[in-house]
């Protein structure tokens, strides 16, 4: 098995309080977050938008993958993740996670929309994520 880390350290209250957040790799090294990256849309980053990058990434790989397995070539991908956070009864929770998606490679439109497909409901943040995912996907 492969494990992989993030951490975070955090001091304060939620409204006053200010965090850091790193990966093992040391891509993210002590990165700013808080309420108002979060909630207020200051300069920083923020967990949603964290997973939305994680499952863009893992999305473009696992298609690519999907797609070489079906013969397309030359490939180009380019995913993004929105990630909806709503306030309910007790907290917030993450509800959806949109994929949009941009693929051009050598081979039927349609047969690449398939892949997309597979790769979406496939990729393992797709499978780690309890919320409603969904894709739109260009060719072309």
């Amino acid at each position: 098995m492969i494990v992989n880390s993030g951490s975070a350290k955090w001091e304060g209250g939620i409204k006053d309080g200010k965090g850091l957040i790193s990966t093992k790799s040391g891509a993210l090294k002590d990165q700013p977050y808080g309420f108002n990256t979060r909630f207020e849309g200051l300069p920083g980053t923020n967990p949603e938008e964290l997973i939305g990058a994680a499952h863009a990434a893992c999305f473009s790989m696992a298609l690519s993958l999907i797609l070489q397995e079906a013969g397309v070539t030359g490939v180009q991908i380019e995913t993004s993740s929105e990630i909806g956070l709503a306030k309910e009864e007790g907290g917030f929770s993450i509800k959806t996670a949109h994929l949009t998606t941009r693929i051009k490679g050598n081979g039927d439109a349609s047969l690449i929309e398939e892949c997309a497909h597979k790769a979406e409901k496939n990729c393992p943040v797709s499978k780690v994520l309890n919320a409603e995912i969904t894709l739109d996907v260009t060719v072309g």
